[in-house]
């Protein structure tokens, strides 16, 4: 009889732990977290002020078209946060003007000699850029856990 009220007390126990779980933290929770598609538009908009300022970064950023950069980010956030957005990957700036749609993130970065620290310090500005719309920091962390790995193709030195 012990045997079986100890049972049926760890058997309750864990069923009321189930029962009380946290719901599983979706993409769709990914893009809410970030604000949708308005809170990424602010989180894009804030994210490219902060690199066209930053000493670190900004140079590399002369010749882009910044209007086009900032609606592909807003595609890529969206779409990696499991939002309705498909990313495009249409890549322009006044280099490669004419050229049209482009290539994979290697290619399109292979001539940039972007080096870790610049990859780096684009990451900060894109975590200060969060921080000022107040994303939650588990949202935060899904969206640069997406985003990490094009480290690889972005980092050419």
């Amino acid at each position: 009889m012990k045997k079986f009220i100890k049972r049926l007390g760890c058997g309750m126990l864990l069923a009321s732990s189930l029962a009380m779980a946290q719901t599983p933290y979706t993409e769709d929770s990914t893009y809410q977290g970030l604000g949708g598609k308005e809170g990424i538009k602010k989180i894009v908009d804030t994210f490219i002020t902060l690199v066209l300022a930053d000493p670190r970064i900004k140079e590399s950023f002369t010749d882009f078209d910044i209007p086009q950069l900032n609606v592909r980010l807003q595609e890529q956030f969206c779409e990696f946060a499991g939002g309705p957005c498909k990313y495009t990957g249409k890549y322009h700036d006044k280099a490669m003007e004419g050229v049209g749609p482009v290539r994979d993130m290697k290619s399109v970065h292979q001539d940039l000699q972007i080096t870790n620290a610049m990859f780096n310090a684009l990451t900060e500005d894109l975590q200060i850029a969060m921080e000022q719309h107040n994303v939650p920091s588990r949202a935060a962390l899904k969206l640069v856990a997406k985003l990490a790995p094009m480290q690889r193709d972005i980092v050419t030195k």
